[in-house]
């Protein structure tokens, strides 16, 4: 008895579009070793006054986070560094995150860059985008004749 088997040309579709993803995820390529590249999560929330942006930074000391603003683009960067070296080779799992990230956020015309302040507090760093007064909303009264 003889047994049909059918082909199925997408049948490694998935596979292959997972290796693609690999690849795409394995990080940056630099001359010296390969680095992954990672991501830094935000929230941001506005209000009448102000925008908000918080980004979680764990395990980062104050002075490796930098914040710039050039052309109303505001840039959060900095490198989380793998510091346990002595011992990198009797690690059975690194799940942690290292490397360098950096977040771009373009900034509107209502923003207020002179006044931008920046706090952190138990690894997350909070960004406080202060709105022109002339963009904040205001009420206007009628007047009635």
């Amino acid at each position: 008895m003889s047994r049909v088997i059918t082909y199925d040309p997408f049948r490694n579709f998935h596979s292959i579009q997972g290796e693609i993803n690999r690849l795409f995820e394995r990080g940056v390529n630099s001359s010296c070793d390969q680095m992954a590249q990672q991501t830094m999560n935000v929230d941001i929330r506005e209000d009448e006054n102000q925008i908000i942006i918080k980004a979680d930074v764990p395990g980062m000391e104050q002075d490796d986070i930098n914040i710039n603003i050039d052309n109303n683009l505001l840039t959060i960067s900095g490198e989380r560094k793998f510091t346990d070296e002595q011992h990198k080779d009797k690690y059975h799992r690194v799940e942690r995150s290292y490397g360098r990230f950096s977040r771009s956020f373009q900034l509107n015309n209502t923003t207020d860059v002179k006044k931008i302040t920046a706090a952190y507090n138990s690894g997350v760093l909070e960004v406080a985008l202060p709105k022109l007064e002339e963009a904040k909303p205001r009420s206007i009264q009628v007047q009635v004749n």
